[in-house]
């Protein structure tokens, strides 16, 4: 499994700030409210974030040695996923919320804070889901074994001559 990388969590923020501008503007156009997320969502995925690296600990300490449970691989891979799929969800959060903020700072009456409040704490809670993301996924690595250079210890020249 490759790591998550700075491109795709770019791109996936870059996407969602473009959806989260066009659902104001749409919101507006059509004479409704502008979209407000609830208080709970910032909770919400600073939690995620505080469970995924959870998740993740006892991997990161079984691989190093520091325990005698042996890393059950599956549970690994999953724990990873989970925290791949959570820095994603991160900065599709940053995105969004951004995409919010900057329709409201670009209205010509500038918002009270209190109206930005809930935007700017899902902008900052994304943002810390996707360092718990890319901390629980660092945690999931599980070091390369020395035979892991020749599958199944098998020379690699054992079939090549005849005698």
């Amino acid at each position: 499994m490759k790591r998550t990388g700075a491109g795709i969590l770019i791109a996936t923020a870059a996407i969602a700030l473009a959806g989260g501008f066009l659902v104001n503007q749409l919101l507006t156009a059509t004479g409704r409210a502008t979209f407000t997320p609830l208080i709970t969502l910032p909770v919400l995925l600073i939690a995620l974030g505080a469970i995924v690296v959870v998740l993740a600990i006892p991997v990161w300490r079984a691989s190093r040695g520091h325990t005698r449970a042996p890393i059950n691989p599956f549970r690994a891979l999953r724990i990873a996923m989970l925290a791949k799929a959570s820095s994603l969800l991160g900065a599709a959060s940053v995105g969004f919320s951004g995409g919010l903020v900057v329709f409201l700072l670009t209205r010509p009456v500038v918002p009270p804070l209190g109206s930005m409040a809930t935007q700017l704490a899902t902008l900052v809670a994304g943002l810390l889901l996707v360092a718990a993301g890319l901390v629980a996924e660092y945690l999931c690595t599980i070091r390369k074994d020395d035979d892991d250079e020749q599958p199944g210890g098998v020379d690699p020249g054992f079939g090549a001559h005849s005698h």
